[in-house]
């Protein structure tokens, strides 16, 4: 007999092994046409496998979280079919799940245009009305090669003869006519399928070397139901229009050149910004018992050596040589914090000591990844580390939390997701040591009271970390802040405090950031804000312009008031019309425009405008600079509402 456990914990029993199919079948035939997979003992199968054991099954439907991933990998393989019923002569290579959908690289010497993807796409949508049996079948490693080659299908049998061990069998797919290597699981048949679309294609190259064969990659998104997909491409359009490269452009921010990749060339505004924002956060510090300091941007291979950043992360370097001495430019600022912690001789009585620094970092990304201000290769964090005592974790981390939800509701974040990332398979340390670190991060969130979700595999080399993923105004996720626990770095550089008894003790570090890259936060906030900054934060938070040359005088005393309070206030007397000044500084996103004609004049006050058009009323230079400054963080009050 095997019994089968359900989630609901009720049981299931059968005489001879059922596939997962007949499990859903003996529940109800609702349940029987609505799925699409199971998960055994927590292992993702097709609806056909055999259950052979007792064992604990879910039934995989679309409401189920791992869903998606077999929805996207089975409209991975229709594309692929798709793409060889329609160009014969194409080869398929591999095509996996990705964020949001899915990709498929083809060897094809005639490029893909928009029309062929429209075609491709039609001929989708036919295999999902012919509802095709998705099967499953093993071959051996030799059959399976051989089969490939007869077929023209080259790459797929390099694959097997390169990746999988003599004597293992090879699983496979087919649907239809077609039939490909992968490991599954799939869908039962073409029709569960539907929701999709095909979104571009790129270039990639064989096995990702440059020095093989160029490929095409055919993207494509897959959802649940057209509803989702509707909403996944809207996400997109808005996307497009909120792209922080399109506005920094439009708005002057900032740019990029060939001369140096992944580096920002900050303008003006863009600058301004960015002096806001770090203004803001080294007030965070100041607040919260940081001492801020400034470490060397290069420093001695011998210090990477010690810290385990030379073996595990030496990839990602900028290295350099001088005097027969090697040298890398810092890509964290962790070692350098622990060198003045070990300048002088500390007790249990100092601690917790909180450094904070707006650390300058490089790190050698791919050039393919780099991504305007969200992925470049030289950034500046709101870095900061505290030396404490393991007894002092939890206090620390709580702190923490609160001080990061403090700055994400000020920078306009409400939906925030907290994540704890595990030990990954390439770490230091021993296992014993990595448990008390995940299970003081553990006890630390349970004393913030939230809830959080763990990612296995996904911490740091050197320890385990909170994460803090904001969602923004069109429903994407960002990984922002994180709070890390570290047993290991302060040992290996010789950190040491003086203990009650008079002995020495190894102080934990945790390694924290609220905002992260000050680059990548700013990109995420052009976005969050479709370059509208709030006025606080806005490059230029008011213009003062005048109607005629009669009230320019007037005009540029006002601006040189509000100046002088320390608001970012320009003056336009261009002897032009108000309509088209007005015009263009909305286009310009300033949040306030402050008109003077005769009567502003006459009577001292300003017209005041918002950027949406709102007419605000007159108000006197008092009234103004009250209003300019209840934009500030520090005057407001959670929930109030800003200028837009």
């Amino acid at each position: 007999m095997i019994t089968i456990t359900l989630p609901d914990q009720s049981q299931r029993q059968f005489e001879h092994p059922p596939s997962v199919g007949d499990v859903a079948a003996s529940i109800g035939a609702g349940l029987a046409k609505a799925a699409l997979a199971g998960k055994v003992d927590g292992r993702l199968v097709d609806l056909s496998f055999r259950v052979d054991r007792d064992a604990a099954l879910e039934i995989v439907t679309d409401k189920h979280p791992d869903a998606l991933e077999i929805i996207r990998h089975s409209t991975a393989h229709l594309l692929a079919q798709a793409t060889q019923r329609l160009f014969p002569d194409t080869q398929v290579t591999i095509g996996p799940v990705i964020d949001n959908g899915f990709y498929y690289d083809f060897a094809r010497d005639k490029p893909f245009t928009p029309e062929d993807l429209e075609r491709i796409e039609a001929e989708m949508a036919r295999i999902v009305a012919e509802s095709l049996p998705v099967e499953r079948r093993v071959m051996a490693k030799d059959e399976a090669i051989a089969f490939f080659k007869a077929k023209g299908e080259h790459f797929k049998a390099e694959i097997i003869d390169d990746i999988i061990p003599p004597g293992e069998e090879i699983s496979l797919y087919g649907q239809g006519e077609w039939v490909d290597l992968c490991r599954g699981p799939h869908v039962p048949n073409t029709g569960k399928l539907g929701a999709f679309k095909l979104m571009r294609v790129s270039g990639a190259y064989w096995r990702g070397d440059q020095n093989n064969q160029q490929l095409q990659r055919v993207y494509g998104t897959a959802w649940r139901n057209d509803k989702e997909l509707k909403a996944y491409l809207t996400q997109i359009e808005e996307a497009e229009k909120r792209d922080h490269r399109r506005l920094g452009r439009q708005l002057d921010l900032f740019h990029f050149q060939e001369e140096g990749p992944g580096l920002v060339f900050w303008h003006p505004k863009g600058w301004a910004i960015w002096q806001v924002v770090e203004q803001y956060m080294r007030r965070v510090y100041r607040d919260h018992g940081y001492q801020e300091v400034r470490c060397p941007q290069i420093l001695d291979k011998s210090l990477w050596e010690k810290t385990g950043h030379w073996e595990n992360y030496r990839d990602h370097m900028f290295t350099t040589a001088s005097e027969n001495r090697d040298y890398a430019l810092k890509p964290m600022n962790c070692p350098g914090h622990v060198q003045i912690f070990n300048h002088g001789l500390h007790s249990y009585r100092d601690l917790p000591i909180r450094y904070g620094e707006f650390g300058a970092c490089h790190r050698n990304e791919p050039s393919g990844a780099l991504h305007g201000l969200l992925r470049v290769r030289g950034f500046t964090q709101d870095d900061g580390h505290i030396f404490c005592t393991e007894s002092q974790i939890e206090g620390e981390v709580v702190a923490f939390h609160r001080q990061a939800m403090d700055v994400y509701r000020d920078f306009g974040f409400s939906d925030v997701a907290v994540k704890l990332a595990l030990r990954p398979e390439k770490r230091i340390g021993d296992d014993a040591m990595w448990d008390q670190a995940e299970a003081a991060l553990r006890k630390a969130l349970a004393a913030c009271g939230v809830e959080w979700e763990e990612l296995p595999g996904e911490g740091a080399f050197y320890g385990p970390k909170v994460e803090y993923h904001l969602r923004d105004s069109i429903g994407r996720a960002w990984q922002v802040g994180t709070i890390q626990v570290d047993f290991f770095m302060p040992g290996r550089l010789g950190a040491e405090y003086v203990t009650e008894d008079s002995g020495r003790r190894t102080p934990v570090m945790l390694h924290r950031a609220i905002v992260g890259s000050l680059e990548r936060f700013i990109g995420m906030l052009i976005e969050h804000h479709a370059g509208a900054m709030p006025a606080w934060l806005a490059p230029v938070q008011a213009v003062v312009m005048n109607i005629t040359d009669a009230q320019a005088d007037y005009a540029a005393a006002a601006a040189k008031t509000l100046q002088n309070q320390g608001f970012r206030v320009e003056a336009d007397l261009r002897n032009e019309k108000i309509g088209y000044k007005i015009r263009e500084h909305t286009l310009k996103k300033v949040p306030f425009l402050l008109v003077v004609g005769d009567r502003e004049k006459e009577q001292g006050t300003l017209a005041v405008r918002a950027r949406s058009g709102e007419d605000l009323g007159s108000m006197a230079l008092d009234a103004v600079v009250s209003r300019l400054r209840a934009e500030l963080p520090e005057h407001r009050t959670p929930g109030m509402a800003t200028v837009q």
